[in-house]
């Protein structure tokens, strides 16, 4: 057949997804169990599933080689695409390099209906298996997803269960890690004014068995500089909702107490912060309880965590 619209003037390559550098893994369980469909599916491999009978290729976007979901898209020449990759590409096929246009593989998605595939963080702990459609749904919420490095000083990365966290924030950040349900911690600051440049400050308690993120930084609402402190929990919401934790700062007979929920690290610590939800320290306040002189920050902070009943 031959194509309906002319070749793509500019031959632009397809750009995959950037990849986190670094991924904790634990070693695959046992071969799993083939499900039944209309389609045998095969063991388990990096990208997710891998079929004896091609099928998996099949379903493949070659460019960004993830699965495809609908629409499945194809170019005139037959040659397929997902979504996102027609977006990235600027509806010009990179197999062909003749224009997308909206052309769906409608025989494609009508097949991929009929497969039931294990989730792929299955070599994580997730030995659930879903319909095709269901798959992609779950896989964004799966409690075996791996977590995001939870240190805020930098792009970092870096993803992977809680202990491969744990040994990254203290070997490669050196974060100082704590043991007990209590803290008293001082932040000094030569130059308060400097909230423009955000300061931040990362601690990890091991409380309950658990482990928790103290986080401390300046930055501004709207054009008021602020100090800030909240606690992250390094697990899932569900799991965080079981605590509460209380922050206290003040001097000179005056006192600011916070209590509330930990949230979850899989709240991006940007998320966190701009949501407010912490204890927040107006610079002008902040300065007078580290002494009144207005030339250093000099705050004391203590906290608690327990266990809600």
């Amino acid at each position: 057949m031959a194509p309906v619209s002319g070749a793509c003037k500019e031959v632009v390559e397809s750009v995959p997804d950037i990849a986190d550098y670094d991924v904790g893994t634990t070693k695959p369980e046992s071969s799993p169990t083939a499900t039944k469909s209309s389609v045998t599916v095969g063991f388990i491999g990096k990208q997710g599933v891998h079929s004896n009978n091609g099928v998996y290729e099949h379903l493949e976007c070659p460019s960004c080689k993830n699965m495809m979901y609908p629409p499945i898209l194809q170019c005139p020449n037959g040659h397929t695409l997902c979504l996102n990759c027609k977006i990235r590409v600027h509806n010009c096929c990179p197999s062909c390099r003749y224009d997308l246009g909206n052309i769906r593989r409608l025989a494609f998605e009508k097949f991929a209906e009929s497969l039931e595939l294990p989730c792929k963080y299955q070599s994580l702990g997730c030995h659930d298996i879903f319909p095709y459609y269901s798959k992609l749904k779950h896989e964004q919420h799966c409690r075996f997803r791996p977590y995001n490095c939870p240190y805020s000083g930098s792009d970092c990365s870096v993803t992977g269960d809680i202990p491969t966290l744990i040994a990254h924030l203290k070997d490669d950040h050196k974060v100082d890690m704590h043991y007990g349900c209590t803290f008293n911690h001082r932040y000094v600051k030569s130059n308060p004014h400097e909230v423009e440049n955000a300061t931040w400050m990362l601690t990890v308690f091991n409380c309950f068995g658990e482990h928790f993120c103290l986080h401390f930084e300046a930055f501004q609402i709207g054009m008021a500089p602020v100090y800030m402190a909240f606690l992250r929990f390094m697990g899932d919401d569900s799991e965080a909702k079981k605590y509460g934790y209380s922050l206290e700062v003040g001097a000179n007979g005056r006192k600011l107490i916070w209590q509330g929920i930990p949230r979850s690290i899989r709240d991006s610590h940007r998320k966190v912060r701009d949501s407010q939800d912490g204890l927040i320290i107006q610079r002008n306040l902040a300065l007078f309880f580290s002494g009144g002189d207005r030339l250093e920050l000099k705050l004391r902070v203590t906290g608690r965590i327990w266990k809600v009943e």
